[in-house]
């Protein structure tokens, strides 16, 4: 009697181990899809350029599918999803997404209300450089910004080297130079402060989707980062 119970708890515990991994695969097979029917919505209702990638975060997927309620949708958008200019990307969190799942089986979703949005937009040192012209290279130094280009200034054309600070004013980010000097050629103290001041930029960040504002800037590895936010933002097309 006691091997049978013993044999029965064993089958019991494997059919349970079972069940669990169907339910675990029907879980991330719906996500799959659910963030393929995400990226399209978002994509049409965030006036975007094409669909972005779609990363339905929380576990298990299913308990938000049915509650319409889906904690945090994480997006990623390149430039031309945006349609800003080359090394401009986005990196977003929908936090709060409301899309009933009768809306999401009938495909007839109107709207899509979102508590809060936040996360960054990425400017490319590339991209910033460009601005400047020339042979301008810049990159993370710190918490500032180190700015080389070879100027031109009263006759004299010599590389210069600089630190910036970086600030939002606005929708613009700021690069306030400073510290700079004239890399191993001797060249006046008034005319190195001269030239300093053509290496300023003011760059104007274009409107971004979803109602994101512009929070706050630093510098990072890879560009300037800002951070964006948006709250109590519908989505609708």
């Amino acid at each position: 009697m006691a091997r049978r119970r013993s044999g029965c708890l064993v089958v019991l515990v494997v059919l349970l181990l079972i069940l669990v991994g169907a339910l675990v695969v029907v879980d991330r097979v719906g996500v799959g899809i659910a963030e393929d029917r995400v990226a399209a919505q978002v994509a049409a209702r965030g006036d975007l350029n094409g669909e972005p990638t779609v990363d339905i975060a929380g576990f298990p997927f299913l308990t938000q599918a049915v509650s319409g309620k889906y904690r945090d949708v994480r997006i990623s958008l390149t430039a031309a999803e945006l349609g800003q200019p080359a090394g401009t990307r986005a990196d977003v969190s929908l936090r709060g997404v409301h899309v009933p799942l009768s809306d999401v089986l009938s495909s007839s979703v109107q709207q899509i209300p979102v508590d809060r949005v936040d996360g960054t937009a990425t400017l490319s040192y590339a991209l910033l450089a460009d601005q400047l012209g020339g042979d301008t290279a810049l990159s993370q130094q710190g918490d500032g910004i180190r700015i080389t280009k070879t100027v031109e200034v009263l006759g004299i054309r010599f590389p210069l080297t600089a630190a910036g600070t970086v600030t939002l004013d606005g929708q613009d980010v700021v690069i306030d130079v400073h510290d700079a000097s004239a890399a191993g050629v001797d060249v006046p103290d008034a005319v190195v402060r001269r030239a300093a001041n053509l290496l300023d930029l003011s760059y104007r960040v274009p409107a971004l989707p979803f109602g994101l504002q512009l929070t706050s800037v630093q510098p990072a590895a890879e560009g300037v980062a800002v951070a964006v936010e948006a709250t109590d933002t519908v989505l609708s097309g």
